[in-house]
């Protein structure tokens, strides 16, 4: 609309009409008619909020396509509409309404923006009614201005009385708490919330659709009080009963005051709608009031604006200076009073100073393009440079350009379209998109304005969806305050069970069940939390049913064992496995409550124990099979018992004596059966895999105390899982649980078994091999006499080394011992004599593989140990000299020159009375093998000729084992102090050389050999 023309003081009151009256009179309502029953008509009002609500009101009465929303920050504007609603900043200037009407025209007298209204008042007229609409203080101001002009005084339509000094915890429902910071409305719902169940907060920053989300928790009842600025005094109508001030003082934009007279009558005011009488006092740390304020807000009766503020709003565009002095200049009416210097013009100052603005601000149009810049309104507070420096990049767009270039708008929202954050971070987000809402709704500014509002919009209800629930969720127990309001009612409460298992009474969650199992929300307390409940259970009767049903009908993929025994069904805890009639058939104990029994009970009972028995067969199937001993007799059928009893893993110390009268056919028949016979333990390798033990870990705990009282429940099984081949042991866990998952306590580590029996072949040959009489290259760690050195393939095996390694060998009965080195000392055979030694190890190892892969260590079982450490490096296993090679002494002078380094050699240990035969427990001589860790066959036994009578020279008689005393050639002479070097350690004693059998084949094999041999030389 076109601003009125200077003239005369009867031209200015042409047309105008003054309501003028206290809150709740009706006034706002009465311009709302007024305008409606014009063919086009505006509403300038003060707040973007207010502007919002009577927006909706307008359209609920005319609909959406003859109304148009105007402010700052916001553009609705259908094709063709007849009624404005905008706030008096943006009022249309465009357009030629019938009716114009300003609310709350008393704020032309504010500091910060009354320029703005008395501007309005003055130049603005709709063309055949203009209705101003305020408090009672403007009557005489409206009279001197527009004279001849009427003025309709309004009365109030109810009551408002002081009602004392209450104490918050004093205040009745129904309240309106005021307060003049973010930080005190914040403090005073959190007590709110502890006290009463919450409270809606409303502050002048807010959104409309934020505001309007927190208004309505305190319309529809949800919470009974709302905390508020002085933004409740400006048309915001509540439901409120009583308002209470928390505070008398606050921060105007210039200092901190206390309230005028007036400004309490209007936030007073909002107590009581329409005939509802209504209340205030003071409350928190407001000062009492006193009688004449008290008096005065009772009859409103305020003293009458004096002065309006003003600045001229003829501008001349023709420089910056000429701008900056237009805006300076003075009022002409002794009733005005030139108004503090805003943001704008500081902006425009700022302006001035810059070199590129000045360069650009040429043409009145360029210095018309820098002042609506300038005129940005500053809601993100971050500091003035900020702003300035906000307000010289568009106008350096819009100069340059034309336009604000697309992408950097894009850059703007894009740093503020996110959600996370707490209320404070979520509140500064939506300050700066009010700004780009600002710009985006600026004419001319952007290419495609319509989009990059409707961008804005979107990102600030995002945002203000956000910030109401964050409001809501720090502000407001819903489960207290809803139950509290339904309690009033006396209705019955609703519940529900959502597919999460959340269990939700009207709509709060108040607990949540997992398989059938209902646990309450710990935050109810009290008498709530009873009616909660007792709802709650109504709806789980049901659910009980369903579920138990549908646990029934479930495939065997829908459960599933946990380490600590429980059975979950899609995830949710339904049983617990507990001990049946054998070790290996346990049973399950219902996880439910009271309300799953009968045949509902029984259903998921029997679901549960076929699943269970389904899994034991899956993962441990061989063990029954062994536990039944179909095809097994007599000591075999025990041993396999014992063994499934063992869970597949047994000690084979155990069952010594009763292996060794075992056939070859009973050995067979075991190994059909997945049996593996170490040399340490008996064990099925299959069941060794992470599955398996840890299912047999479970079975072990049941029969050994129960799961709860068995400590490693979950720590071992997830060693194992992890394919550590030792650890550290633990002490206080049983060395029965540790071989229920598949490892054995050696010393101060837990070793997998199949590793131990791994270890075994690698010392077995190395302890077997004999300097100067075994043939062929020595093995890995050989060393001379029954000892071994450490290697690293030993430690890289167990993954560990050192005292951690040596607590391993010591208690699978192996003592060390230090000597100077090399290992090796004795001298080696001439290589001609070697050759019809050639297969005697080979002829050894058939004969006696069984003997040494059956023979248990005869050692007490060690407890526990730490983590694996980093394996010892590999001691260098020295070759001989070529004069030790060739059987020549060396001489005693350099032996004494040479300064050896000192060994550490590993030996079976030696009984008192065993004299010089070989610890029971050490591997046999020779490089024999025992079955693969994979249980993969050993070469079968070949039929060695023997003389009659059944034995050869130096062989073992049949059925002698193989661990028997050694033969008198074999026989080593006692130490003695006299074989001891200077050096320490003892010489290799004087050997007889073993003379091979000249009726072997293999003797006759050599002697062929060497007689080609010859014929090729001659």
């Amino acid at each position: 609309m076109a601003p009125l023309p200077p003239g005369s003081r009867s031209a200015r009151a042409s047309g105008v009409t003054a309501v003028l009256g206290p809150t709740n009179t009706g006034k706002t309502h009465h311009a709302i008619e007024r305008m409606l029953s014009f063919p086009t008509g505006v509403i300038g009002l003060p707040l973007r909020l207010l502007a919002r609500e009577v927006y909706n009101r307008v359209v609920a009465k005319v609909g959406s396509d003859a109304v148009a929303l105007i402010t700052g920050e916001e553009k609705i504007k259908p094709r063709a509409p007849a009624y404005w609603i905008s706030t008096v900043e943006a009022m249309p200037r465009d357009i030629e309404v019938d009716f114009l009407a300003i609310d709350e025209i008393q704020l032309a007298a504010d500091l910060d923006r009354g320029h703005v209204f008395t501007d309005r008042l003055l130049r603005w007229r709709g063309r055949q009614e203009t209705l101003l609409i305020g408090a009672d203080t403007m009557a005489p101001l409206i009279g001197e201005l527009f004279p001849g002009a009427p003025i309709f005084s309004r009365p109030r339509l109810s009551r408002l009385t002081f009602a004392g000094d209450r104490k918050i915890s004093r205040l009745p429902p129904r309240t309106a708490i005021v307060a003049f910071s973010a930080e005190e409305v914040y403090a005073i719902a959190e007590w709110i919330k502890r006290q009463r169940g919450g409270a809606a907060v409303v502050l002048g920053a807010l959104s409309p659709r934020t505001r309007n989300a927190q208004v309505e928790l305190f319309q529809s009842g949800d919470v009974d009080y709302i905390i508020a600025t002085d933004a409740i005094g400006m048309g915001l109508n509540l439901d409120v009963d009583y308002v209470a001030f928390a505070s008398d003082r606050k921060f105007d934009g210039w200092r901190y005051r206390r309230l005028t007279p007036a400004e309490f009558g209007q936030i007073a005011g909002r107590a009581g709608r329409h005939m509802s009488d209504g209340q205030f006092g003071a409350t928190g740390r407001c000062p009492p009031f006193d009688e004449e304020l008290i008096e005065a807000l009772e009859d409103h009766r305020f003293d009458p604006v004096a002065l309006l503020q003003w600045r001229n709003s003829e501008l001349d565009f023709s420089s910056i200076e000429s701008l900056a002095n237009s805006l300076d200049q003075a009022p002409g009416h002794p009733r005005f009073t030139r108004a503090p210097i805003a943001v704008d013009q500081l902006a425009l100052e700022a302006a001035s100073r810059d070199e590129t603005a000045r360069r650009n601000a040429k043409t009145p149009a360029d210095v018309a393009r820098l002042w609506e810049a300038c005129q940005i309104p500053d809601y993100r507070k971050t500091s003035p440079a900020a702003h300035y420096e906000l307000a010289l990049t568009i106008f350096g767009f819009t100069a340059r350009r034309g336009r604000i270039p697309a992408d950097w708008m894009a850059k703007q929202i894009a740093a503020v379209d996110r959600v996370d954050g707490d209320i404070d971070t979520l509140s500064n987000r939506l300050a700066q998109v009010r700004t780009w809402s600002f710009i985006a709704n600026r004419s001319g500014w952007l290419d495609d304005s319509e989009h990059w509002q409707s961008v804005a919009r979107r990102v600030e209800d995002s945002l203000s969806d956000a910030l109401h629930h964050r409001l809501t969720q720090r502000f407001v127990d819903r489960r207290t305050s809803v139950l509290m309001r339904r309690l009033r009612e006396n209705a019955m409460l609703e519940a529900e069970i959502n597919a999460a298992g959340d269990v939700l009474v009207e709509g709060q969650h108040v607990g949540s069940l997992q398989g059938f199992r209902f646990t309450p929300d710990p935050g109810a307390a009290g008498e709530a939390a009873k009616a909660l409940n007792a709802a709650a259970q109504k709806a789980l009767a049901g659910e009980f049913e369903a579920r138990a049903t549908r646990v029934f009908d479930a495939v065997d993929d829908a459960f599933a064992l946990a380490n600590d025994g429980t059975i979950r069904w899609l995830g949710e805890p339904v049983a617990k496995i507990a001990a049946g009639a054998g070790i290996l058939a346990p049973t399950t104990r219902i996880l439910a409550d009271e309300q799953l029994s009968g045949a509902a009970l029984e259903k998921v009972q029997q679901r549960l124990n076929l699943w269970l028995a389904q899994h034991v067969k899956k993962l441990l199937g061989p063990l029954e099979q062994l536990e039944k001993g179909e095809g097994l007799e007599g000591v075999t059928r025990g041993v396999a018992f014992q063994l499934a009893e063992e869970l597949g893993v047994l000690d084979r110390a155990r069952v010594a004596k009763e292996v060794k009268g075992f056939s070859q056919e009973d050995r067979g028949a075991l190994r059909k059966l997945g049996v593996r016979f170490g040399a340490y333990h008996i064990y099925l390798p299959l069941l060794l895999k992470p599955a398996p033990r840890t299912l047999a870990s479970l079975l072990w705990a049941l029969h050994h105390g129960g799961l709860d009282n068995v400590k490693g429940l979950e720590e071992v099984p997830h060693l194992a899982a992890s394919g550590r081949t030792s650890f550290a042991a633990d002490h206080s866990i049983p060395k029965g649980f540790y071989r229920a998952a598949g490892f054995r306590v050696c010393g101060d580590r837990v070793v997998r078994v199949d590793i131990l029996e791994r270890l075994a072949d690698l010392i077995r040959p190395a302890i077997a091999y004999r300097p100067g009489v075994s043939a062929g290259e020595p093995p890995a760690g050989a060393a001379d006499g029954d000892g071994f050195v450490v290697t690293v393939a030993m430690t890289s095996l167990t993954g560990c080394s050192g005292d951690a390694f040596s607590s391993i060998l010591k208690s699978l009965g192996y003592a060390a011992s230090q000597r100077p080195g090399p290992a090796i000392t004795v001298p080696l055979v001439p290589a001609a004599s070697t050759e019809p030694l050639a297969a005697k190890p080979a002829e050894e190892s058939v004969a006696g593989e069984e003997a040494a892969a059956e023979m248990p260590p005869e050692t007490p079982e060690a407890e526990t140990a730490p983590a694996a450490e980093a394996p010892a490096p590999e001691p260098a296993v020295e070759e001989a000299s070529a004069v030790e090679a060739a059987g020549e002494p060396v001489a005693a002078e350099e032996t004494a020159a040479e300064a050896p380094a000192m060994i550490e050699v590993w030996a079976p240990q030696r009984h008192a009375h065993a004299g010089p035969r070989r610890h029971q427990g050490a591997p046999q001589r020779g490089p024999r093998t025992s079955e693969g860790a994979e249980g993969e066959k050993r070469q079968p036994r070949r039929d060695r000729p023997r003389p009659e009578g059944g034995k050869e020279a130096g062989a073992r008689p049949a059925g002698r084992p193989r661990f028997d005393k050694p033969r008198p050639d074999q026989q080593r002479p006692p130490r003695d102090d006299r074989n001891r070097r200077p050096g320490g350690g003892f010489a290799a004693p004087e050997r007889r050389e073993r003379q091979p059998d000249p009726d072997s084949p293999f003797a006759k094999l050599a002697a062929l050999k060497a007689e080609l041999e010859k014929k090729g030389k001659s």
